[in-house]
């Protein structure tokens, strides 16, 4: 290699390395930062994930601690949720307690507040809906039962089976056991149907004269 040719590397190097160092103080900023995104973003997201699982255990806890309590519901009842959801299992676990220490009162109460809970995932709010009208005393006027199942018991609904059978129930009780026996063929051929469903549903049609093969 000439003298004249290494001479002309040389000075090409430098100039590559005075655009290179100039490009970084002009954007050498852009990469730190973008580093620093990329590091603030995990750190926050590892951050936000603990924060998650202590909420959540936290929340398990207080769950405990209010079953423990075997208050009828008191001390579920007075739970302070973190978001919609925890609200909704809370009210129910205290609707549930409250229902089997014979506080149906309280009981009703807490799925009203299920119901009414903003934000609540549908399937809670529901199932809050069922269990209400499960829930309602015996002196509850019919009409008023069989409106409370019928709202549940639209094509599509989660709860449709359930509602069905207790509308079938409720059909029974006024003596209309054909219409009741074909609301249970109809659970009968539903997708959504369970095994219990299914055994006692084919139970009832045989005990109200129904022909049991032909709902098959």
């Amino acid at each position: 290699m000439s003298q004249t040719d290494s001479f002309i590397e040389e000075v090409t190097e430098e100039v590559r390395r005075d655009r290179l160092f100039t490009l970084i103080k002009k954007w050498g900023w852009v990469a730190v930062l973008a580093v620093l995104l990329i590091v603030g973003g995990a750190a926050y997201n590892e951050y936000r994930k603990a924060t998650v699982k202590a909420e959540a255990e936290a929340f398990g806890d207080t769950l405990l601690a209010g079953i423990d309590a075997d208050d009828a519901g008191a001390t579920l009842g007075k739970i302070e949720a973190a978001n919609p959801q925890q609200a909704a299992i809370a009210g129910h676990l205290a609707a549930a307690d409250a229902l089997a220490g014979d506080n149906a009162e309280f009981g009703i109460q807490q799925l009203d507040t299920v119901i009414g809970t903003e934000g609540a995932p549908a399937v809670y709010t529901e199932l809050a809906q069922l269990k209400r009208a499960l829930a309602l005393p015996p002196e509850t006027p019919l009409e008023e039962r069989r409106a409370a199942f019928e709202a549940l018991a639209v094509p599509g609904a989660p709860f449709q089976p359930l509602a069905e059978e207790q509308l079938a129930l409720i059909a029974a009780e006024t003596g209309d056991t054909d219409t009741a026996v074909e609301i249970l063929r109809g659970v009968l051929a539903s997708a959504k149907i369970t095994p219990g469903l299914q055994r006692r549903a084919s139970e009832l049609i045989v005990a109200l004269g129904g022909e049991l093969a032909s709902a098959q």
